[in-house]
Parts: C-alpha cells; sequence; structure tokens
C-alpha cells in the first residue's frame, strides 16, 4: 500500500510500506493491507512503518490528520519533529 506523508513545507515520505502504526487521537492504532477506509485525527508522536525493501523507520510528528482509503494512506502532518529512516 501507498503511505505519503506531508507536512505544509514539504512531502517527508512516499512509499510502499506492508504496515503503518500512528499515534492517534484516541491511541496509537495499525494499518495493514485492504484496511477499512478511515479518517482520524493525529496527536504528537510517532509513525512507524515498514517500507518496502529498505525496512523499519519511523517519523515523529506534531500532530495531524489521517486518511486510509484503497491501499493509500495520506498524513497531513503539522510538522515533522524527528525522521529516522
Amino acid at each position: 500500500m501507498l503511505l505519503e506523508i506531508i507536512t505544509p513545507d514539504k512531502k517527508v515520505f512516499q512509499g510502499e510500506v506492508s504496515s503503518a502504526t500512528f499515534p492517534g487521537s484516541e491511541g496509537s492504532f495499525q494499518v495493514l493491507m485492504n484496511h477499512a477506509p478511515l479518517i482520524s485525527s493525529l496527536t504528537k508522536g510517532p509513525i512507524v512503518y515498514d517500507a518496502t525493501g529498505s525496512g523499519r523507520a519511523e517519523v515523529t510528528i506534531d500532530g495531524g490528520i489521517v486518511e486510509v482509503l484503497d491501499n493509500k494512506i495520506i498524513v497531513l502532518a503539522e510538522k515533522v519533529i524527528d525522521a529516522e529512516a
């Protein structure tokens, strides 16, 4: 599935992932292939994803919104605090 992490300044990440974990406002949650459609607010915390071909990576955001639809995940983050790829 495709994951895009975007801030107002730049595109932080775009690529294929097998799973992604998000810091949801009501607790963390994981998205896998063929997940049901979803829109959720995000709090400050890490997004951890398993990128196809390059392994596990983590990006810490300062809140935002995530949309999951048809095996595409779009994260609109307020800002990225720390990125480790």
